[in-house]
């Protein structure tokens, strides 16, 4: 399935949890709304994502005065990779993690946390800008973006659902068909649910193809490897402080330490994506 077959299938899927939605809280007329507010986000996550993935992650963009060793890196995978030169953002957190983001390559951008250039070497740091680097190149950036924009979105709607709730939003069944207090409880549940079970099926399957052209660009699976095997461990003890929805984003798990890990199970295992590249 290519880039655009699967980006059509992902916000098609994407827009019926929203009509769902639309209909448990707010029956025929809430389906309209939904429909209308999905065909607003469908158009704004296509051009936009990108910039709503590095706000939600407090990412700033840096010059190559600001960070000079940094950009040439980039510069020259790049090129390994026969690809233009991403915008390259720092994120202020101390657990290293790092993800990619853009609807194209020439619309792409890598961001880093300080964590991962201060806790990686030079080779180990190499493996992960090519593994970003990967997935410009294989075109899925586009698709996780829009999956995280759209969790996002998903989530306020459970959100306002719950709060609805609290003032008696749903006491009684909507006259147009809508599903009452317990179609807002259903929404609550079921709708984020949804929404996470499709990241995973499209971030797991990615990660491992990204990992295999990461290390080919880099020219060491080892490198990317041993990478990846700190990120693990790191991550694990120091979790990041992320929203739920952009973690299946990140080269590793940012949630992985955290209490609710494994609602969030966005990516393949470490030991078998570790495995895979020391058979390479």
């Amino acid at each position: 399935m290519n880039s655009l077959l699967k980006t059509g299938v992902l916000m098609a899927a994407m827009t019926a949890i929203f009509v769902v939605a639309g209909q448990l809280l707010g029956g025929q007329t809430g389906v309209i709304i939904a429909l209308g507010f999905a065909v607003v986000m469908n158009f704004s996550a296509y051009w936009h994502s990108d910039k709503v993935a590095l706000a939600m992650s407090k990412a700033k963009e840096v010059s190559p005065v600001q960070a000079p060793d940094l950009h040439r890196m980039v510069d020259n995978l790049a090129r390994r990779a026969n690809l233009p030169k991403p915008r390259v953002y720092i994120m202020e957190d101390p657990t290293p993690n790092a993800f990619a983001t853009g609807r194209n390559p020439d619309h792409a951008a890598i961001a880093v946390t300080t964590g991962l250039m201060n806790v990686l070497n030079r080779s180990e740091l190499e493996g992960v800008v090519a593994h970003e680097l990967a997935h410009i190149k294989n075109r899925d950036i586009l698709i996780s973006t829009i999956a995280a924009t759209f969790a996002g979105a998903i989530s306020s709607l459970a959100t306002m659902a719950q709060w609805a709730m609290i003032f008696g939003g749903f006491s009684r069944d909507d006259d147009e068909g809508g599903g009452g207090l317990f179609g807002g409880l259903l929404m609550m549940i079921v709708a984020p649910i949804a929404a996470s079970l499709i990241q995973m099926a499209i971030s797991r399957s990615r990660e491992f193809q990204a990992d295999a052209t990461g290390a080919a660009i880099c020219g060491s699976s080892q490198s990317l490897a041993s990478a990846l095997q700190k990120l693990e461990q790191t991550n694990r003890v120091r979790p990041m402080d992320v929203n739920p929805a952009t973690a299946q984003m990140y080269i590793v798990n940012p949630l992985s330490g955290g209490k609710l890990a494994g609602l969030f199970a966005t990516h393949p295992p470490m030991r078998e994506r570790i495995d895979r590249l020391l058979r390479r």
